[in-house]
């Protein structure tokens, strides 16, 4: 079914990713979705399959990690001390070594131009660093609050996530003896990610979408009409693009979040099969903010499949809290696999609250 033909009743019900309470053709997608079916984590690197195929949304860009913003960016005066090629051409995520000597350095050379010399209290920084941005004019739809978030626990090492206020999520990457080491240490990486973030090579421009559609069509072997047919792998990552030129590269990430999570959750390959273009779909996540009801929905999804095979969800959050601990480690953007945990997490809740339910009364 087109777009264009698609009545306006029916979009937000069958762009739902998980069950509703509809019935009949105007039911939401988990009519869909078949339970017991775990779909493929997608990569988050382009690959032929995701840009070529005409199944899911455009592939992410490469996550904004360390490695891929250190060196041979430019990093522009100040931001770039103690970071020079040599450096970066060299740095590893599995080296923990150099990856706390490059947020050691960044947190200085910001300290040195923010508050002058001395030790600078990173938590903070982060904090006074968003807030600069929100009074600068940033839309920051929910303010510029700084959350954190300590993994319960009784003893070392502790773990600490902070979520940024536009959603992007890092954690501690050290061993930290204490709570609060735990926390300095998540809010070091989030304002060393929040820094490079601000260097004009992470914004998306006209120059950035050529050279990277360039790059996947002659990856792909693909002809320049792909490129400008938005119903083509490649034509709908340019429109991706082109959606999002002005913004950085964290905010874009941001946004791809929620197509990894509904490829996840094959909420995608439902939309498909009840007809939706990937056009019409792109367009409507493009606007949608990752919420609560979509957690829900999405954990709804989980539960059905543990009802049809069971240890489904065992298995997947066993799987996702070790890509978890890894990113944590390697100072990666986090959100995608918090989201995922936090989302297996909620259904456990579900399907215990069901299983209660349906307990005998004595």
């Amino acid at each position: 079914m087109d777009s264009t033909v698609l009545p306006d009743t029916l979009r937000p019900q069958r762009l739902q990713p998980g069950i509703g309470l509809g019935s009949g053709q105007t039911g939401t997608l988990r009519s869909s979705l078949r339970p017991g079916v775990t779909v493929p984590i997608p990569p988050l690197l382009p690959s032929p399959a995701s840009l070529c195929s005409s199944s899911g949304p455009p592939p992410p860009p490469p996550p904004l990690q360390l490695h891929s913003l250190y060196g041979g960016a430019g990093l522009g005066a100040g931001l770039g001390a103690g970071l020079g090629p040599g450096a970066g051409g060299h740095w590893s995520p599995g080296n923990p070594a150099v990856l706390k000597e490059a947020v050691e350095a960044v947190v200085r050379s910001f300290a040195k131009h923010t508050q002058g010399y001395g030790r600078v209290n990173v938590v903070e920084a982060l904090q006074e660093f968003w807030q600069m941005k929100l009074t600068r004019g940033a839309d920051l739809r929910n303010g510029a609050l700084v959350v954190y978030e300590m993994v319960p626990s009784n003893s070392p090492p502790y773990v600490c996530y902070v979520s940024l206020p536009g959603g992007s999520c890092f954690g501690s990457f050290q061993f930290c003896p204490t709570k609060a080491e735990a926390r300095r240490s998540a809010a070091k990486i989030a304002l060393m990610n929040s820094v490079f973030n601000e260097h004009p090579s992470r914004r998306i421009t006209d120059d950035f979408i050529e050279k990277s559609v360039s790059e996947a069509l002659a990856s792909f072997n693909g002809n320049r009409e792909e490129a400008d047919n938005p119903n083509t792998g490649i034509g709908a990552f340019r429109f991706m693009l082109e959606s999002n030129k002005g913004k950085s590269m964290l905010e874009f990430q941001e946004l791809m979040t929620v197509f990894q999570l509904l490829h996840w959750n094959g909420s995608l390959k439902a939309m498909r099969e009840r007809q939706c273009s990937r056009q019409e779909v792109l367009a409507h996540y493009s606007h949608r903010a990752l919420d609560d009801d979509m957690r829900t929905q999405m954990a709804a999804d989980w539960v059905n499949r543990e009802q049809s095979v069971a240890s489904t969800i065992a298995q997947e959050l066993a799987a996702t809290e070790r890509e978890l601990e890894d990113a944590r480690l390697a100072g990666r953007e986090l959100r995608f696999y918090k989201e995922k945990k936090d989302i297996l997490m909620l259904a456990v809740g579900q399907l215990s609250a069901a299983n209660t339910a349906t307990l005998p009364s004595h």
